[in-house]
């Protein structure tokens, strides 16, 4: 009963307040008096963004320009920039200009034939995009297909780079395939809802399946152990995902997955080379570095948001991984004036 408790409480912290394509989560604290950085009280300081499109357009696609984008939203959300993590994916092709955007603390310069790539729980921050102009690709997870899925796993992850140059020969054929998925998202009711969609999805999956090819993007090795219809480890990335601020011991997501230790520990050793425990601890250090880098958290809150005992217990955990005490990493990350 406890850990169902627990899912039930992860999966409602998602608010529905609609905003453009998007629903966000505005649960913050109030921002500090000027000169102070004090830790919020809340669980939340970035806000969550869930897929919500624009009436009228199926599924969990959408696609746009860079340009259309920031005239449809002039005042958020970089004005005045704020990070936000989104569930779904942006997929950005620059074909003009010069695209500045920080993902996970860091400023990426995307160029004219380059793509950025925010994959979901990405803590981003957008720049005035200026004169840049491209293609704008939003999707949820579920639209592409589980096989197709299981082939994008490299690009997909959530530690696959951010900035994507594709090889020479590869570059145009990739453009003219997001020009072809931007006209068929334009033409909804030129043929039937279905095959839009079906049309849509194909091209997406063959752009996404080109950009594999990239370099830079390595594949990975299969699972290999499946139970149901999808793999243990991405069964378990998914649940890590939700699941990470209450969610510490490997036996509590084997039996969230209705498998066992053992099961989940070889799944996760055959995917990432790694055990089950070290991805649990991998997902919490990343959002350590995120409270504490980005939204300027006390180490205290951060303790308490991932589920620590006490502060000195995140402290050793924190310095045992990076080297660097709570403060030393708040400090050397804090912006520069």
């Amino acid at each position: 009963m406890a850990l169902a408790s627990a899912i039930l409480a992860r999966k409602q912290t998602i608010l529905a307040v609609s905003c453009g394509h998007m629903v966000v989560d505005r649960r913050q604290s109030a921002p500090p008096a000027p000169g102070t950085s004090a830790a919020p009280a809340g669980p939340i300081s970035v806000p969550l963004h869930d897929f919500q499109p624009l009436a009228g357009t199926p599924y969990g696609l959408e696609v746009t320009t860079v340009e259309d984008f920031h005239t449809d939203h002039d005042d958020w959300p970089w004005n005045p920039p704020r990070p936000g993590r989104a569930t779904f994916h942006y997929l950005i092709l620059v074909t003009q200009g010069v695209l500045r955007h920080d993902v996970d603390h860091l400023t990426r310069t995307v160029t004219p034939g380059q793509w950025l790539w925010v994959r979901p729980g990405h803590v981003q921050r957008w720049h005035d995009p200026g004169t840049a102009h491209g293609i704008f690709v939003l999707f949820e997870p579920d639209v592409l297909r589980p096989d197709t899925a299981r082939q994008l796993a490299p690009l997909t992850a959530h530690d696959a780079p951010a900035v994507l140059t594709p090889h020479p020969d590869d570059a145009p054929w990739l453009e003219a395939t997001a020009l072809q998925l931007l006209d068929e998202h334009r033409a909804l009711g030129r043929r039937p809802l279905a095959a839009h969609h079906a049309l849509r999805r194909s091209l997406l999956e063959a752009l996404l399946l080109r950009l594999t090819h990239s370099p830079g993007i390595h594949p990975g090795s299969q699972p290999g152990i499946t139970t149901g219809r999808r793999p243990v480890y991405q069964q378990f990335l998914d649940a890590l995902e939700l699941h990470f601020r209450e969610l510490h011991r490997v036996d509590d997501y084997a039996r969230l997955l209705g498998c066992s230790v053992r099961t989940l520990s070889r799944a996760a050793q055959a995917a990432a080379g790694k055990g089950a425990r070290e991805i649990i601890n991998d997902r919490r250090l990343l959002e350590a570095r995120r409270l504490l880098g980005h939204a300027q958290w006390s180490a205290q809150a951060v303790a308490a948001h991932l589920g620590f005992t006490d502060t000195a217990n995140f402290g050793r955990f924190f310095r045992h991984h990076t080297g660097l005490t709570p403060a030393a990493y708040t400090t050397r990350q804090a912006p520069r004036t």
